[in-house]
């Protein structure tokens, strides 16, 4: 059997986690949470859940979720959001997983978003495929923002079958103090790597990018929270360059 260790990194998750911890009830073999001192109910519904629940002072994503790989047992580690679930075909993938010879160091999943309660199927928002499932010792977090897992040269990935459920903002003022705080991280990794061309950015990339989010990416094809994520998708490019 291949055991699995999920992770989760938390702060003010009340609202996500139970659905998340439900989610993950008879699937994995045990549930990592490391938690950057929530004041809300975060640790109280964690602790409801049969996990290991850490607390630590916030150090950055990549950061966060590597100590909780450190702290998992077993050889491989499944990294999943506060606001993410399962789908039933995920579980069922995950749990056949579990049961077969690995094939692979590595395993990528579709993640489907809602926004505001409805699906998000384009604007480039799906397939968003994330590579989640891999062996412990074989990648680490890298990045300051937009992390992701860099996996040992040579190591090969596969994908599973289900979606990864992503509950990402209920209401539009969650859009934008999520798009306040993403845009100065990225205005600040920018300005690090010295990129340059600043007014032709401002200028040119929104409107490019609200034109391949709603119709080149068929954004169009969701409706009215089609338009609403691809003018948010072309504000948030707004404020990072300017």
């Amino acid at each position: 059997m291949n055991r699995i260790s999920a992770v989760i990194i938390t702060h003010n998750e009340e609202r996500n986690i139970e659905r998340c911890l439900a989610s993950l009830a008879d699937v994995v073999d045990e549930v990592v949470v490391i938690d950057s001192y929530s004041d809300d109910r975060t640790p109280e519904i964690c602790r409801s859940f049969n996990v290991r629940f850490e607390q630590r002072p916030w150090k950055g994503y990549s950061d966060q979720k590597n100590f909780g790989n450190n702290l998992a047992s077993h050889p491989w580690v499944f990294s999943i959001d506060a606001d993410e679930a399962l789908s039933d075909e995920l579980k069922s993938s995950l749990q056949e997983f579990k049961n077969q010879q690995a094939v692979a160091d590595a395993y990528i999943v579709n993640r489907l978003t809602n926004y505001c309660g409805s699906w998000i199927k384009h604007c480039g928002w799906y397939p968003d495929r994330k590579m989640r499932l891999w062996k412990k010792e074989l990648g680490r977090w890298q990045g300051h923002i937009h992390e992701e897992v860099k996996l040992n040269t040579g190591a090969t990935m596969l994908r599973l079958s289900g979606d990864l459920l992503h509950y990402s903002y209920y209401t539009i003022k969650d859009h934008l103090k999520q798009i306040d705080l993403f845009t100065d991280l990225m205005a600040e990794d920018n300005v690090a790597k010295q990129k340059g061309g600043l007014v032709w950015r401002i200028l040119i990339s929104p409107t490019v990018k609200f034109f391949d989010s709603y119709f080149f990416r068929l954004g169009i094809l969701d409706g009215y929270a089609g338009f609403v994520v691809s003018l948010m998708s072309s504000y948030a490019t707004f404020l990072k360059y300017v």
